[in-house]
Formats: structure tokens, sequence, C-alpha cells
């Protein structure tokens, strides 16, 4: 019996992630293989300080961002807005050196370990999760908080 390998998300002739197109990254096999994509193709990815452990931010990928991530050495994503790949400081120069890459147990996310050069956040901050802080489990108490009440 001849076995059809499984079809996985990638990308589509306009750009976006279709889980109908033909594969066309060039991303290993075997990782293909192992990925647990959204029913849009992308798996998120947490950019973590190698050296701090600090949480940076958080982006999406596809195979073939995936693929880029790895083999440039500089952090590839997908832009869900704009149904375009960006590569991490190409505009502003907040630059993401990866210095290893890692799937989490259930190999639905990854996590990209990297030398970030200044600010990870579009806002300007280093990192996406020091402006709002909504408990303080160090103090225990919770935090003040300039957002709306969660689920708003």
């Amino acid at each position: 019996m001849t076995r059809t390998p499984a079809r996985h998300p990638t990308t589509a002739p306009h750009g976006g992630a279709s889980r109908h197109s033909s594969p066309s990254s060039n991303l290993d096999p075997a990782i293909a293989a192992r990925l647990k994509r959204s029913a849009d193709g992308l798996v998120p990815a947490i950019a973590q300080q190698y050296d701090t452990g600090e949480v940076l931010m958080l982006g999406w990928m596809n195979d073939e961002a995936l693929h880029r991530t790895l083999t440039t050495g500089r952090c590839t994503y997908w832009s869900r807005s704009r149904q375009a790949y960006w590569v991490k400081g190409d505009t502003s120069g907040h630059v993401q050196y990866v210095k290893s890459v890692a799937l989490d147990c259930d190999a639905d996310a990854v996590l990209v370990k990297v030398d970030q050069v200044g600010a990870a956040c579009h806002t300007g901050a280093r990192t996406c999760f020091d402006a709002d802080v909504i408990k303080d489990a160090v103090s225990g108490e919770d935090a003040v908080s300039d957002a709306s009440p969660l689920g708003q």
C-alpha cells in the first residue's frame, strides 16, 4: 500500500497561509510533520532573551517563516494583519539574532531564544510583557492596570 504524505498548511500563492495549498516551504519534512498548526497554518512563536530568560514577544510562524528563521539566523514571522513575512529588525533595526529554536512538548508552539538588539515590542518597549502586569506573584497583590478588565 502506498502512503500519501499528509498535507501541511503552508504559504498560498498570494502569500497567506492556507490549508488547501500545495506545500511550498523548504522546511525540513521531519520538522513539518511534527508541527501542530492552527486552522490558518500558524504556530505561536515565543521570543526569549537567550542569556537572561526575559520573555520578549509572541509572533506567528508558518512553515516557511520557521524555515527562514532556522536557516538565516534572524527571526522571521508571518504578519497576520499584513499577510506577509517580516524579519524582526529589518525596518526598526531591533534585530533578533537566533541562538536556539525548540518545539514545546506538543509541537504546537515554538520557543526561539534570541539575542535581542533594542526593543522587541512595536511600542518601543524592551518586551511586550512589561506594560500591563495584572498579577504580581512576588508581592501577592493584584497589580494596578491601565487596561480594560479581562474579557472586555
